[in-house]
Order: C-alpha cells, then sequence, then structure tokens
C-alpha cells in the first residue's frame, strides 16, 4: 500500500515485480496506490506481483479502505474509483466490507463454472482441497485454448452444508494465493447458482482466513447488492526512497 495522495509514485513494471518479490524485495501478491479523485474520496490503482496494472483485487479492495482511514483521510464510511468502476467501503470495527460490482451471469464451462467479479474467475468444485496439487490443475486450466489469450483465475471450492471453504490461483501472480476477494465472490454466487448452497450470506474459508459474502438475486437473475466482509490487519510500515 503506497500514499500517493500527493504525488502518485513512478514506478516501472520491474520496480513493482522487485518490490513484490518475496526473497529480494518487500514480498507482496500485488501493490497498491492509494490515488486521489476528483468527486469520489481516492482512487484505487492495483497491480499484480508481476508489475502489470490488472483488474479488480476484492481484498485489496477492503485493505486500502482501511489503509485510507488509518490515515484519516476518510471516515468510515467512502467511495472510491477502481479499475472496475465505483465502489463503496464501510469500516466495521475489525472488519471492513466493501461493495462488490453486480453480476449479470454465471455461465457454464463444461463441468466447471465461470463468473467476472471485477476479475475473471474460473470456478470448480471439488470434494477434497488439501491433497488437490493445486498449481498443476488450475495451470492446465489458466492456459487452456479457452483461456490463454487473457487469462483466468482459478478456484477450487468445496461445499460444507452453507458455508465453503476454497483455495486459489491467481494469473499475473502465477502462484496460489491465500485469499482472493474476487474469488470469494465467484465461489459464492457459483455455489448458489448451482443449487449447491440456499444461503444468499455465505461464509467461506480461505488459507489467507474468514470471510463472507452476502448478496441480492433480482428478479431477472442478477447478482446485486454483493458485500465483500472480512478482517483488514495492519503490519508493519516503512519508507522507501524515490
Amino acid at each position: 500500500m503506497i500514499d500517493g495522495r500527493q504525488e502518485i509514485p513512478s514506478l516501472s513494471q520491474n520496480d513493482i515485480a522487485q518490490l513484490c518479490h518475496r526473497r529480494f524485495g518487500i514480498g507482496a501478491d500485488g501493490l497498491i496506490i492509494l490515488a486521489p479523485h476528483p468527486t469520489l474520496d481516492f482512487r484505487m490503482i492495483y497491480y499484480n506481483s508481476d508489475g502489470r496494472e490488472s483488474t479488480m483485487c476484492g481484498n485489496g479492495g477492503r485493505c486500502i479502505a482501511r489503509f485510507a482511514a488509518d490515515l484519516q483521510a476518510v471516515g468510515e464510511q467512502m467511495k472510491f474509483e477502481a479499475i472496475d468502476g465505483e465502489h463503496q467501503a464501510t469500516i466495521m470495527g475489525a472488519e471492513v466490507a466493501l461493495q462488490m460490482i453486480d453480476v449479470e451471469e454465471i455461465s457454464r464451462i463444461g463441468a466447471d463454472y465461470f463468473a467476472d467479479t471485477g476479475s475473471p474467475h474460473h470456478v470448480a468444485f471439488a470434494d477434497e482441497l488439501e491433497t488437490l496439487d493445486l498449481i498443476e490443475e488450475a495451470q492446465a486450466i489458466r492456459y487452456n485454448e479457452h483461456y490463454k489469450q487473457e487469462g483466468v483465475n482459478v478456484n477450487y471450492v468445496k461445499v460444507e452444508g452453507d458455508s465453503l471453504s476454497m483455495r486459489t490461483y491467481e494469473r499475473g501472480v502465477e502462484d496460489e494465493t491465500f485469499s482472493c476477494g474476487t474469488g470469494v465472490t465467484a465461489a459464492a454466487l457459483t455455489a448458489f447458482a448451482a443449487g449447491k448452497i440456499s444461503s444468499q450470506s455465505v461464509a467461506v474459508r480461505t488459507k489467507g482466513g474468514n470471510l463472507k459474502l452476502s448478496f441480492s438475486l433480482s428478479a431477472d437473475g442478477k447478482y446485486h447488492n454483493i458485500w465483500l466482509q472480512g478482517p483488514a490487519t495492519y503490519v508493519f510500515k516503512g519508507e522507501l526512497p524515490c
């Protein structure tokens, strides 16, 4: 997280990749800049760990909301712009709730599903997650003929009653990430659309922690009023010479 309200830092793709490198840099799945906006509270600029500007990051959206609040740039409620449009966020004690974009369609891809929740997600259901060779299985999907031009994030989801557990492989990171907010959104909506859960408020467990996804379903089958909620924890701060 970088405070770019006064000046947006000039960082190349290589600079960002170096900062995100887990052995030779700080170590991160991505880099986010808090930037000014002419009418909203701020703008969120998000880069994957490969240094490329990317599509929406749901957990990143929750984290930048906490970051802006910690800087006293906003109050407990805020509106900001991300690459997929306008978002609202609310600070709720230790947790942050983020309103995601509406989702108009969930598509079948063979036995699996596809949903665009601000980022493109392929969702597959699995009976076992711990023994799953996620990297090999996900890369076979991420680089297949259907997705190879733009790539896709790949999620494996296990249904446990009306709650879910999941693992995610992210394009741009090209590895498993311990929690993906747009992936959690895609998993919960897809599980509901597939008839695997019945609740419109879903607890989702990831390796990085527990999240909750709530939503409404319109008469024409579109998903709206989608809120992603969970903790956003301050870890450390530092200064980067530019």
